[in-house]
């Protein structure tokens, strides 16, 4: 008779999982924006500075908020949410980018 929803080899592989989580965190680093002339500062600037920063990028966050609002006068919490979060995360992608941890 099982009593448990979880075995024992279920939490010895998830107690493994947290260990190499934990020993891979020190290599985690977020990126720093390059400077003008360093490598790939081009893809950089058409990437970040060009679109996520500009009007392309503005306009899309605006247009995912403005649906995610009308997702959530229709009743449709779960479009809504997504579409919300989306959104706010255009608009602030260029914080984003250079906050956010890369495994390397």
């Amino acid at each position: 008779m099982k009593t448990s929803l979880f075995s024992r080899k279920d939490f010895q592989v998830a107690f493994l999982a947290l260990l190499f989580i934990l020993a891979i965190a020190p290599f985690a680093m977020a990126i720093t924006a390059p400077a003008a002339g360093s490598f790939a500062y081009d893809v950089y600037d058409i990437g970040v500075n060009q679109m996520l920063k500009g009007p392309i990028g503005f306009v899309a966050g605006v247009v995912a908020i403005i649906m995610g609002a009308a997702a959530a006068i229709m009743g449709e919490v779960m479009y809504a949410i997504p579409a919300i979060l989306g959104g706010g995360v255009l608009l602030k992608a260029d914080a984003l980018v250079t906050s956010l941890g890369a495994l390397i």
